[in-house]
């Protein structure tokens, strides 16, 4: 089977890049070590936005601001074209203090990002005092989003290979010439590793100075009849999702464990003790599910995204850490104008492989 690109990763960003190389008008095939869309794409909360943006270097959210403006029009053309809704919303993130009033105004203002000084008082019952709102700020929910992607890929002619661990790349000069996988030898004229965590470890030798490393995240979920409340509520490094039937994720935490995806009692009984501290009325509830998943931790939450500095037809996105969702289709933008060597939206130097 020949193929013009074989993407290696099945996550959000493996398959908005095979989107977008598809309606571009190349063969594409996705290969997958388990089964698409289950590992961090999956486990996330589906927040649309860098926590507190001001927060980050520029390198992040100037490519989480094209992902976030990118976004809606995305997520309607998925639900038009496969009938999938993966429940856009513009939600909006509450900000319970502490915060930093004085750095998130002048960041706002900078980046033309809406923002307000609001009476927590007038959003949920026994609040009082002051917090922030960032009212454009959108969710999406990520199980919905993959299957949308993953169908739209199959409609556009992509083949998808699940269950196809990649265990070499059979190189010959400056150019891959194979990947080797437990199901057989895959050919193609380029290759693409979008594997997450694993991205580091899957191209050994030839990651080159990439600094990609499994972060364990857990996350709690909750039920309720309606939802508690409509926006994202965020304090300090804690969220609280609400979904449309009364889903709330609660998360997250932050683990260099290793792959070891195995829940805890102690990440259990942090989360909770954080949640009684904002709503004390959810002591007796108990949360109806509780999972981890594996973020590609990478220095600085940069992405590596472009050619392989020494293998012509080797290329990366991966590595985007908490914001995979966020930036993915704007990384696929970037992938495809590096591919096609067309001009870039905003400087690419930090993302570049090297």
């Amino acid at each position: 089977m020949q193929t013009d690109f074989l993407i290696v990763g099945g996550g959000v960003v493996g398959l908005t890049s095979a989107q977008i190389l598809l309606q571009a008008g190349y063969r594409v095939t996705l290969v997958e070590r388990g089964e698409v869309g289950r590992e961090a794409s999956w486990a996330g909360g589906g927040i649309l936005s860098p926590l507190c943006p001001w927060d980050y270097k520029e390198a992040v959210t100037r490519l989480a601001l094209r992902g976030m403006a990118m976004f809606g029009e995305a997520a309607s053309a998925l639900h038009d074209s496969t009938g999938i809704d993966p429940e856009y919303q513009r939600s909006g993130m509450l900000l319970l203090p502490p915060y930093q009033t004085e750095l998130a105004t002048q960041w706002c203002a900078q980046h033309k990002f809406a923002l307000r000084h609001v009476n927590l008082a007038d959003y949920f019952h026994g609040q009082q005092g002051a917090g922030l709102l960032l009212p454009e700020i959108a969710q999406v929910r990520n199980p919905r989003l993959l299957h949308a992607l993953r169908k739209r890929v199959e409609m556009l002619g992509g083949m998808i290979l699940e269950q196809h661990e990649v265990k070499k790349f059979e190189i010959a000069g400056e150019r891959v010439v194979a990947l080797h996988t437990t199901q057989g030898k895959l050919v193609a004229d380029a290759y693409i590793v979008a594997a997450g965590a694993w991205s580091k470890a899957l191209l050994g030798e030839h990651a080159l100075n990439m600094d990609i490393r499994p972060i364990r995240g857990q996350i709690l979920l909750f039920k309720f009849d309606t939802p508690p409340f409509e926006q994202i509520v965020l304090k300090e490094n804690l969220y609280l999702i609400p979904r449309r039937d009364g889903h709330v994720l609660v998360g997250s935490t932050l683990e260099d464990v290793g792959f070891d995806k195995s829940t805890t009692g102690d990440a259990r009984d942090s989360l909770l003790r954080r949640v009684h501290e904002i709503f004390p009325g959810w002591q007796d509830r108990e949360p109806v599910q509780h999972w981890a998943g594996f973020r590609p931790g990478s220095p600085d939450n940069i992405p590596t995204i472009g050619r392989h500095p020494g293998l012509t037809n080797l290329f990366a996105n991966t590595g985007h850490f908490r914001y995979g969702v966020t930036m993915s289709f704007a990384s696929a933008e970037l992938l495809l104008n590096e591919i096609e060597d067309k001009p870039q939206p905003f400087s690419v130097e930090e993302y570049r492989w090297c």
